[in-house]
Order: structure tokens, then sequence, then C-alpha cells
């Protein structure tokens, strides 16, 4: 179970991406019920450390710190080559069994430590391309906020690196405490679609809270008949526009959105109820054990008793 982050930095480094991990595993949220983990900022040496700004850190742990954790973080650090003490510390973190997030472009410090190479990963979407080029031993897919490729976990853009993390406090802690912390950082739980939505256009010709009365509407009603033409009556559309403009906002289809929140209401209910699986199914809108079960392991990688087994309250 994590309990234990580092975040390795060194000059460089981008302190929005950096503040994205010291945000989601830094941040003492014990009063909401959250653990608290011991988390430290770390460089090859104690003292200041560049960043991409202008400015510099004050980094007061060493690799020695990298050696004892559970979690290694590697934020956004575009310029230049890591130092060797760097890569070494990454490597051996990799080989103990620790588990690795990048935000962001800090994928190529990944990748020049050797941890890419047959695995599946992604970066920011203007650097897919390069990262490919780099790292031809790696498969880079481009379309994705997160990649979880088990012990090494790559995320797209700033915004992805929240996604990433709540995906590993998901993942550790449970659906519940990913939800408290989500509700702290005032973001979604889990955001569906990918970095496709943000490469054709970095800002959608429809306005982004279009359809955000439906969808708060959809959260509360997942139970009930959610088809595309009951969603369109509800926004005042015709089936096809509406369905065009839930893509265009959303990055997906309503259908993957709905089952994906079914999904999330399903976690909470096996993590803090004892109601069987099939009342669980009924509530959420997958009407059978079977349905929910297809979709719940398709999505989660567990079956919905077995993911009661290990997060149940």
């Amino acid at each position: 179970m994590l309990t234990n982050v580092a975040a390795l930095v060194y000059d460089g480094v981008a302190p929005f991406e950096l503040g994205v991990v010291c945000e989601a595993f830094g941040l003492d949220r014990a009063d909401d019920g959250v653990p608290v983990l011991d988390f430290a900022v770390c460089g090859v040496a104690p003292g200041p450390v560049e960043t991409d700004m202008g400015f510099a850190l004050d980094v007061r742990h060493d690799l020695g710190r990298v050696a004892e954790a559970d979690l290694v973080c590697v934020p956004a650090q575009p310029r230049g080559e890591a130092p060797p003490e760097i890569i070494e510390a990454l490597q051996a973190a990799h080989d103990r069994g620790a588990r690795l997030l990048s935000v962001c472009s800090g994928a190529f410090t990944l990748g020049a430590a050797g941890l890419l190479d047959g695995r599946e990963c992604t970066t920011h979407w203007r650097y897919t391309q390069r990262l490919a080029d780099t790292f031809p031993l790696a498969t880079v897919v481009p379309e994705v906020l997160y990649v979880d490729a088990g012990q090494v976990v790559t995320s797209a853009g700033t915004a992805a690196g929240i996604d990433a993390s709540l995906h590993v406090w998901r993942q550790e802690h449970g659906a519940a405490v990913a939800n408290v912390i989500a509700r702290r950082m005032v973001v979604p739980p889990q955001r569906d679609g990918g970095q496709a939505q943000f490469i054709a256009r970095a800002v959608p010709e429809c306005a982004a809270d279009t359809l955000a009365p439906v969808l708060a509407w959809i959260d509360e009603h997942l139970a009930d008949d959610l088809g595309v033409d009951v969603l369109a009556r509800k926004a005042h559309m015709a089936p096809r526009t509406f369905a065009r403009r839930f893509r265009e906002e959303t990055g997906t289809t309503p259908h993957a959105w709905i089952t994906a929140q079914r999904v999330r209401l399903a976690e909470e209910l096996l993590e803090r109820s004892d109601r069987p699986v099939d009342w669980i199914a009924r509530e959420v809108g997958f009407g059978n054990p079977a349905t929910l079960r297809h979709h719940f392991t398709r999505v989660r990688g567990l079956s919905p008793q077995a993911y009661r087994r290990q997060f149940a309250c």
C-alpha cells in the first residue's frame, strides 16, 4: 500500500508540474479521512534547484530519500539531460519494485533511464512524436491522458498529471479516498476522453459548459434509461446534434461517459455498503450483475467482488 512518495527534481524542473504531485501526494487531508503520506521533494543533493521559470527551489532531501519511496514522481523537466545520479536513482527504485509516475515531459527522464523500453507510455501531445523517435523501444500512445503500464505510469500535459495521480490513489486506497481528494482539488474524479480532444483545437468551437446541466442530471439518474434520444430531449436538441455536441465537449460518446459514471458509483457502493452485487447493478443502471461485472472488470481489472474484498471500508 502506498505510504511513501518522493518527487525527484533537477535543474530545469517545471514548477507547475511539480506542484501537481505536491498537491496530489503531499497535502495533509487527514481531516477528510485521507491517509497522510510521507512525502518529500528530493534532488541530487540538498540545496538550490533552478526551475524553468527563473527562480530556484530550496530542496532539503537528497537521493537517499528516493531509496525509501514506494512511488517516485518525475515532473516535467524539459531542459537538457538528467544528471547520471538521477538516472541511477530511478533505475534503482525500479529494480527494487517502486512505482514511477511521470508528468508531461518527465517521461523523457524515465526513457533516459531505460524504463520505457518495451512499455506503453505517453507524454504531452506536443512531444509524443519526439518521445517515440528518441526511445524507439517504447510504445508511445499519443491519444490518452495517461498510461498505466503497471510499475510505470506516464501522463500527458499538466492536468493529466492530476488524472494519473488520482488513478494511483484509487488503485492504492480505493475510489472513496480518490474522490475525496478530487473534490478537495475541485476536479472530476475521472475524466473521460483523451488528448485527441485538445490536439485539433485548443478551444472547442462550442461553449464548454453547454451540456453541464445534462451531465449533472445524468449523475443523479444513473439507474434510469439514458439513451441518446432521452438525453437529447433533455438537452432540447436533435439526437444527432446532441451526440456530436457531447463528443465535442467531453471527448467521448454518451454511452462511454455514462458507463464510466456507473462504474464510479458502483465503486463507491462496493466500498461503503454491504448491499448485494445484484442490487448495486440495478442501482447504478447496469440492470444485472453480469453486465456490471463485464464493465467493471474491463475498466478496473477486478471483478466487483474482488474490488469489495480489497477496498471495503
